[in-house]
């Protein structure tokens, strides 16, 4: 099979968007690979323009039987992104193995190979968000998720491969085509969605006297700032490494509460809630991208506003009919 670009995770949330973005260029030469499962994840394919479709097994089939030509890049955004997910050896093999074949095969092959790795990796955050490459050899992140990721970063280190694949960091990640996500969906979809119900939103207390309840922070960002730093790195090709992907600004959850109010045209109503009890020692309250090394790359464009995000994120989507 010959295709110019593979995007895995292509029918999931940043997948589907960067799809959009390369129709947007013109593309159209695509192999969407995913799970599409029995929820409403292939919804996000409709409207698109892409060469073919093929389910994961598949595709780890076809890369190891090098099945494949033409490719000019992968973008890896295919993995179980659950932070609550249990089955560690399943994260192992979906989001660690199945990332080192595939790189594998893209260094094999002279494909250009930008996968996601996870904020997740960062822990708690208390020794920072730097992403270079001496403070990745320290992170401890705070779930198996995130250690999944980490795994591979690690073995790209190790391997002295980042200096010619790109990894991305994404942060709190908002906007169209994560309807399907259920629990994993921004806390903008979710308050959304709230508000219309009941009038108010309902954001996890403190359990930490250094931050009042709501007053946790988060590296938010639009999808489409989250796209536009992922094609960077394709039209970039002489730039590579492991990357944040975040605004660099760090807001509250009653920032981001009273954005979509003010979305909605409403006054802000919010209720603050008790946290799980097993999400209480993995919670992280800040994170922030230090984006130093991305705009050192040359990555200059200016990141979308909370409140503009939120805005068009509902006036846009949410809000329109679809």
């Amino acid at each position: 099979m010959s295709t110019k670009f593979i995007v895995t995770g292509g029918a999931g949330f940043i997948g589907s968007n960067l799809v959009a973005a390369l129709n947007a260029r013109g593309e159209d030469h695509i192999l969407v690979v995913d799970e599409l499962g029995t929820d409403e994840k292939w919804k996000n394919l409709v409207g698109l323009r892409y060469e073919d479709y093929m389910g994961r097994d598949d595709f780890r089939a076809a890369i190891q039987h090098d099945a494949l030509t033409a490719v000019d890049a992968v973008f890896h955004l295919g993995a179980c992104s659950s932070t609550t997910e249990k089955d560690a050896g399943f994260l192992a093999d979906n989001n660690y193995r199945y990332t080192r074949e595939l790189c594998e095969w893209c260094l094999h092959n002279g494909a250009r190979f930008i996968y996601a790795s996870s904020a997740a990796t960062y822990g708690d955050g208390e020794s920072g968000y730097s992403d270079d490459d001496r403070h990745t050899l320290t992170l401890k992140p705070l779930n198996m998720y995130g250690y999944s990721k980490h795994m591979f970063d690690l073995w790209a280190l190790r391997h002295a491969l980042l200096d010619r694949i790109v990894g991305l960091k994404y942060f709190n990640v908002f906007g169209p085509r994560e309807d399907h996500k259920g629990d994993m969906r921004s806390v903008v979809h979710k308050a959304y969605h709230q508000i219309r119900e009941t009038g108010e939103v309902r954001l996890f207390k403190s359990y930490k006297p250094k931050y009042r309840d709501g007053e946790q922070v988060r590296d938010f960002i639009f999808i489409q700032d989250a796209v536009d730093v992922t094609l960077f790195f394709l039209d970039h090709p002489g730039v590579s490494g492991l990357f944040n992907c975040g605004t660099g600004q760090a807001r509250t959850w009653n920032d981001l509460a009273k954005a979509v109010f003010a979305a909605m045209g409403l006054e802000p109503r919010i209720t603050y809630i008790d946290m799980p009890p097993a999400l209480r020692e993995k919670y992280q309250y800040h994170t922030q991208a230090d984006v130093l090394k991305l705009r050192k790359a040359g990555y200059d464009k200016p990141f979308t506003p909370l409140e503009e995000a939120a805005a068009r994120y509902v006036k846009e989507w949410l809000s329109a009919p679809r």
